[in-house]
């Protein structure tokens, strides 16, 4: 169970992300990467950012990517929140597949039919 002060951590980390991800997607790659959700550790200094990566078949390179590249993300980061936050937690990126699983579903119920 997150805290208040997890929540809103979690909030602000993860519209912040967006932008910086927004940012990236423009510069004309064909790219979509959203922030599905953020979960900092109960003592502030991790927090756990799950990416929705479309088209798909990109995820992997892009996420490994993002991966080689979290210093820079995490300095841009503290640019944009560091009147808001003492100290910048360690950013670690996971791919979220739930739009995935849910087109699974959908397409096993659609066959049901």
């Amino acid at each position: 169970m997150d805290t208040t002060r997890q929540s809103k951590i979690n909030r602000l980390l993860q519209k912040e992300l967006s932008e910086i991800f927004l940012r990236f997607a423009q510069s004309g790659n064909g790219l979509l990467i959203s922030v599905s959700n953020v979960r900092i550790s109960p003592d502030l200094s991790i927090a756990r950012v799950y990416l929705s990566i479309f088209p798909t078949e990109q995820r992997d390179s892009v996420l490994k990517s993002i991966q080689e590249n979290t210093k820079a993300i995490r300095h841009e980061l503290a640019g944009k929140v560091r009147f808001q936050l003492r100290k910048i937690p360690d950013l670690t990126f996971f791919a979220d597949d739930t739009l995935d699983y849910a087109q699974n579903i959908d397409n096993l119920l659609n066959t049901l039919k």
